[in-house]
């Protein structure tokens, strides 16, 4: 495989990702990384997006709502999707790495992996729906 040339706007996205824990949208980190840069398009901040998920560099997670949400964290770890205000939220705690082998039990195929995402509301949306009830 050929090396990657360097690109200083694939090096702006990357920077803005790894200051995030919110797994933002390519429009979020277009408006972000355009601070910076006035002159990135939207199309730039896509196809670096799409590049660095492909190379395995950023995660791109799809939890349901039609867009994609990217993570510098590249590590095994899960995800909480706010069914309220779609905020997506790393989650703290240990691994449920059986459950492949759960999975495997009564499959005649190899499992790779799973990605798991849990669902609910968020802490900051629960609060705001408590206050309303008030």
């Amino acid at each position: 495989m050929a090396t990657l040339k360097y690109s200083k706007q694939r090096e702006m996205i990357k920077d803005f990702l790894m200051t995030r824990k919110d797994h933002p949208t390519a429009d979020i980190v277009y408006m972000n990384v355009r601070q910076q840069n006035p002159n990135i398009s939207l199309g730039t901040v896509y196809r670096n997006l799409t590049l660095l998920a492909d190379i395995g560099e950023i995660a791109r997670l799809r939890v349901g709502d039609g867009v994609d949400h990217f993570d510098a964290d590249t590590s095994p770890h899960y995800h909480f999707v706010c069914t309220e205000c779609g905020s997506v939220i790393d989650l703290e705690m240990g691994s449920i790495e059986s459950i492949t082998e759960v999975a495997g039990a009564n499959f005649d195929g190899r499992i790779a992996g799973h990605v798991t995402y849990f669902y609910g509301t968020c802490g900051h949306c629960t609060k705001s729906q408590e206050l309303i009830q008030l």
